[in-house]
């Protein structure tokens, strides 16, 4: 089996895969509170298990290679049930900025942030769109969940996608880390999902803060009763498999086009200004 995990492989290695033009994944995840069957790593147990599946689906196509995951997330909503680690937004755009820097240092050009925490996606994209501007690599941010997007709908009996703690949560975690998902009562657990898309809404289309006991009182949202084996296999697998895509897809990394002529009403274009 192709060994993908930079910390897995000497550096004499890495370098040949810089050499190589291989994408770097940088997973990014969280360590917060999974209700009370599932442990306060879920997310970063299950953003390694995707960035490490993606890469080998994708490396015959592209070579990838998968940075340790930064656990340190942002995770505030998640507070009030306790057993959670979070940063602020400044740390966590310096973990981020810092680390893209180390990486274009060693001559990798394509980056990948690969996430799988909510709580980080409006950041993971805030970032990118500043660190474009200034960095030496093509950064492209996505969240496996919604990369897999309608993919995952088949799976799921009662939810249309990934939620908290839930069944597709659970079911993942039943195959990666099997010991640490307490099964003795999960369909006590169950939590309605109809509240979950209002949760941080305000009006048709406004934004409001609110903390995660704003819509669960277990720290769960889904129907974990309904997870199993079976359906994590394939919800891992799926998730993979369109990380792998992405990486694979030249588009992904294509540079930016420039479609401007030489100017408007005499007025010629400044061609540095993008």
């Amino acid at each position: 089996m192709t060994e993908v995990e930079w910390g897995r492989l000497p550096a004499q290695a890495l370098r040949a895969l810089a050499d190589d033009n291989a994408v770097v994944i940088l997973p990014i995840a969280s360590i917060e509170q999974h209700g009370p069957h599932l442990p306060v790593m879920t997310d970063t147990r299950l953003g390694s298990e995707i960035a490490v599946r993606a890469a080998r689906k994708a490396f015959d196509r592209r070579k990838a290679v998968v940075t340790p995951v930064v656990w340190s997330g942002l995770s505030e909503h998640h507070m009030a049930f306790g057993g959670t680690l979070t940063v602020s937004h400044a740390t966590f755009r310096a973990i981020i900025a810092d680390l893209i820097a180390a990486l274009t240092r060693q001559g990798f050009r394509d980056v990948l942030i690969s996430n799988s925490h909510g709580g980080n996606m409006l950041a993971m994209q805030n970032i990118l769109d500043e660190l474009a501007l200034e960095s030496d690599a093509t950064l492209v941010g996505t969240t496996y969940v919604t990369e897999a997007g309608s993919t995952y709908c088949d799976v799921l009996d009662d939810q249309d996608g990934i939620m908290h703690a839930c069944e597709g949560e659970t079911s993942m975690m039943m195959v990666c880390e099997p010991e640490l998902v307490d099964r003795r009562d999960l369909g006590a657990l169950n939590t309605a999902v109809s509240a979950a898309p209002s949760f941080l809404k305000a009006g048709q289309a406004s934004y409001r803060w609110r903390p995660l006991t704003h819509v669960t009182g277990n720290g769960v949202i889904g129907f974990p009763e309904k997870a199993n084996e079976e359906k994590g296999e394939a919800l891992l697998e799926r998730g993979a498999m369109a990380i792998a895509d992405l990486i694979a897809d030249p588009q992904t990394w294509a540079q930016p086009l420039d479609q401007r002529g030489a100017g408007t009403h005499g007025i010629p274009f400044r061609k540095d200004s993008i």
